[in-house]
């Protein structure tokens, strides 16, 4: 049913973020691009006033030996093949959040990503090859194939403001498709002689990881030895140890905070906060712990040390090349300079355009990418920043005056790529504005997060009945959360005319003692016609929620009290209540308040500025599906 709207409350909007690991390590790839450039210029100026402390520095040989056995290397190495492998750990985390929770869920849209990734280094490597053919520099074409992801958004944020999420997220799926290329290369092209016996011991101790993963022997002490051997083994094997780092990474599952685990967390929190034993203290730290997934966990620890760290060192220990006029000018003429600069600045955007049309032309529509095809070209021309791995191969495939070649051609991309990033978004920003929501939204369809869809027959629903954006709240009316996200919504209905609002139920029991009472009383004024009049009140006064205040609200709402009490005796409402929380529990909702918008899982802050982009860009979506 449709009811009117209440006034106002005047209570401040609140805003809150709720993160998902794919948001959280987008900002933290595009925080640390600026870290990342700094640490390059600060290379660059580094090598060209003191060349012989800077490579005095990183070939300084540092030696870790354990009895008559160990690693003997400069730090350059240590660094690339050591350090490196946490980066790799974390790509290889997302890469299985992906699989578990994110847009590759859904197996049949790998095909887009895996497109886009394969034609964006497939094209860049034909054209390094090209030019460097019957050249002996032809070995080194990895180095013109991956994406650098933290760069690359972190540009993209810089000179694309305002674009879709989804363009950041599609661009996070095929860099991760990038990436894993990428490794399998380095292990395997541009590893010169294998061991066979320390190799074999390699995969035995990988074997013994797979297997405590599969028995769910706790991450600790056993993995990080575990880890640490299968690492020497490999080293020691001549296949370049960093392809661990994605190994164990892709191992690691993701899942979201089951609702049974919260609930488990909270009696541990409970039972410690009665009696604060050190014994409690470690069990309700633990408890808490175990209700994130390991993949979540293991990103939230390692992710900012690669972005901000890792990286960073990574870029000061490799970018550095002395600058004259005489390099450039022999340089910018070489066919590995310009086999790398081409291959980012045209073969990137040309392989990841001509990727997914050819999976859209061979699916005959039923797959498409998730953006705007010109919202796909900047989003492959930002791609044309390799640097970090790109970097990698180029140490791996270059020495001297190549390996200095390779290197401009490597920074030039990144410079000439943002650039061309700006003039495609900017050109853009030109068009009509139907033709440019088009161009930047796309027509593909979404993946549908809300497991059981609006029945208005059954459900709650404010606002127009045929709107074309449905949002759905599922809430706890004792959540102080949701008593503050409560105006935003309001002000939502009041300035979007098309929007419909649904509400359902998901009483936190373990923390909150009123809300299924009060979910049942808002059930019992439903029957009775006034759903809506008794949720703004028991959103009004969240701390009074006991029975006597549930019948002083019947009451003022002019309710038959008898019949609302004998239906908050019998819990009349429980089973509507029951049916909201099944709902939620499918959908993976665990906390509240929790929105979808048109089927969509809303993840971001609540506030009116981020709930209204949210709505109107569903809106807009709608339109040209319509």
């Amino acid at each position: 049913m449709t009811v009117a709207q209440a006034p106002f409350s005047g209570r401040t909007a609140w805003a809150r973020s709720l993160e998902t690991p794919l948001r959280s390590f987008m900002r933290t790839e595009t925080g640390s691009a600026a870290v990342l450039l700094a640490a390059a210029v600060a290379a660059l100026v580094w090598v060209n006033v003191d060349v012989s402390s800077y490579e005095r520095v990183w070939q300084t040989v540092l030696s870790v030996r354990v009895g008559g056995s160990g690693v003997s290397e400069d730090s350059r190495y240590w660094l690339n093949s050591g350090l490196m492998t946490f980066f790799f750990f974390v790509v290889g985390l997302e890469a299985r959040r992906e699989f578990d929770m994110g847009e590759l869920r859904e197996r049949r849209r790998l095909a887009l990503p895996l497109a886009a990734g394969i034609g964006g280094m497939v094209v860049p490597v034909g054209i390094f090859l090209a030019l460097n053919a019957g050249h002996d520099s032809a070995h080194g074409w990895g180095a013109a194939m991956s994406t650098d992801t933290a760069l690359a958004l972190g540009m993209l944020a810089v000179v694309g403001r305002g674009l879709p999420d989804r363009l950041r997220a599609f661009m996070l799926t095929f860099a991760v498709v990038d990436d894993v290329v990428a490794l399998i290369v380095i292990a395997t092209v541009y590893t010169d002689v294998v061991a066979i016996g320390p190799l074999l011991t390699a995969a035995g101790l990988f074997a013994a990881i797979v297997l405590s993963a599969r028995l769910n022997v706790p991450h600790g002490p056993i993995g990080a030895v575990l880890g640490v051997a299968t690492w020497v083994a490999l080293y020691k094997s001549g296949v370049d140890p960093v392809v661990l780092g994605l190994a164990m990474g892709l191992l690691t599952y993701a899942s979201p905070a089951a609702r049974v685990n919260l609930e488990r967390a909270t009696d541990l929190f409970r039972r410690f906060r009665e009696q604060p034993t050190p014994e409690l203290a470690r069990t309700a730290q633990l408890g808490l712990s175990s209700a994130i997934s390991p993949n979540e966990r293991l990103q939230q620890l390692y992710h900012p040390w690669t972005s901000y760290a890792i990286v960073p060192l990574f870029a000061l220990a490799n970018a550095g090349i002395v600058i004259n006029g005489g390099f450039l000018a022999r340089a910018f003429t070489s066919p590995i300079t310009l086999g790398i600069l081409i291959g980012y600045l045209v073969g990137k955007p040309a392989g990841v355009l001509g990727g997914c049309w050819l999976v859209t032309r061979v699916s005959r529509g039923r797959l498409r990418p998730p953006i705007g095809w010109a919202a796909l070209a900047g989003g492959g021309s930002i791609a044309g920043i390799g640097f970090t791995v790109s970097l990698l191969i180029a140490n791996l495939a270059f020495r001297g005056a190549d390996l200095e070649e390779a290197k401009l051609g490597v920074l030039s991309a990144a410079l000439c790529a943002s650039l061309a990033t700006w003039l495609v978004f900017r050109a853009t920003a030109l068009l009509p504005v139907g033709l440019r929501i088009r161009a930047l939204l796309g027509t593909s369809e979404v993946i549908v997060d809300l497991a059981a869809p609006v029945d208005p027959d059954r459900d709650h629903v404010r606002g127009p009945a045929q709107a074309p954006v449905t949002l759905v709240e599922y809430g706890d009316f004792e959540c102080p959360y949701c008593g503050q996200a409560e105006p935003v919504v309001r002000e939502l209905l009041r300035e979007i005319g098309d929007l419909r609002y649904v509400w359902r139920h998901l009483p936190l029991n373990d923390v909150h003692p009123h809300a299924q009472a009060a979910a049942e009383a808002a059930e019992a004024a439903a029957a009775q016609g006034a759903f809506w009049e008794m949720h703004d009140l028991l959103l009004e006064h969240q701390g009074a929620l006991i029975r006597s205040d549930l019948m002083g609200y019947a009451e003022r709402l002019g309710l038959d009290t008898e019949r609302f009490a004998a239906d908050l005796d019998t819990h009349a409402g429980a089973a509507h209540v029951a049916e909201d929380v099944d709902g939620a529990d499918l959908s993976g909702v665990s906390g509240t308040p929790t929105f979808f918008v048109n089927g969509r899982r809303h993840t971001g802050a609540y506030d009116i500025d981020t709930l209204t982009t949210a709505v109107r860009t569903a809106r807009a979506r709608a339109a040209i599906a319509a």
